[in-house]
């Protein structure tokens, strides 16, 4: 299967840089030079990963990134010359699945783009879905219906679901959901996994006749509910 990327960047370097080196790595590759530009070949093109530049034209990538989370599940890695620790967890905390900071190498920019990709439902269990309460979770579409509706959640989001819903009622860290649904490289941001446990409950639990999926349990971090198992 060959993906399709969008290249989101306003430098013409930039682009020639990246877009050459990820085609020979099999990619179907597209772009864009500006944020109002970015949203509207996201939307004609459905690509399944953006690599999106913060500095933009027109809306700046996290503006980008918000609106694109209000009705996609597509893949979102941010790019950037920022690199300080406050301005990656925005990147994250806005709906990215992953940050890379400039200057990069090629190969790192793909292994992370194959890392997103692999989290949004490759290499799974075809036949794998959860049943939990009112949940239904199918692994491999990385798809979610609450009472046969069907939820849009962030790749991450996904992978924090399915990492609590696999086992209801066992304590998770911070730590251990954040490595479980981001990676390795994002250990040092552990709040992150708050933000992210709020957007998943704000989609999921909407009303109080619904069961609380997700518990804190505090100072050690969260659970899926034993009662919608």
């Amino acid at each position: 299967m060959s993906y399709h990327l969008l290249l989101v960047d306003d430098e013409t370097k930039v682009m020639d840089f990246m877009k050459p080196f990820l085609e020979g790595e099999g990619f179907e590759v597209s772009s864009a030079s500006s944020g109002p530009e970015a949203l509207r070949k996201a939307q004609e093109l459905s690509p399944h990963l953006v690599v999106l530049d913060w500095m933009l034209p027109g809306m700046s990538g996290l503006e980008v990134c918000r609106e694109l989370r209000k009705t996609s599940r597509l893949g979102i890695i941010m790019v950037t010359a920022k690199a300080e620790e406050t301005d990656k967890v925005l990147g994250l905390e806005m709906g990215a699945d992953d940050y890379l900071a400039k200057p990069f190498s090629l190969r790192e920019l793909s292994a992370r783009i194959k890392s997103v990709l692999r989290r949004m439902g490759e290499e799974v269990d075809e036949d794998r879905v959860l049943e939990r309460g009112s949940l239904r979770i199918d692994e491999a579409k990385v798809r979610v219906w609450k009472e046969g509706k069907e939820v849009p959640l962030t790749p991450t989001e996904f992978k924090l679901l399915l990492t609590l819903a696999e086992r209801p009622g066992v304590v998770y860290s911070r730590l251990q959901l954040l490595k479980a649904a981001v990676g390795e490289e994002y250990l040092n941001y552990e709040r992150t996994i708050d933000t992210h446990i709020s957007h998943l409950r704000q989609k999921l639990e909407d009303t109080s006749a619904h069961p609380v999926y997700i518990q804190t349990v505090y100072g050690i971090g969260y659970r899926f509910g034993e009662l919608g198992s």
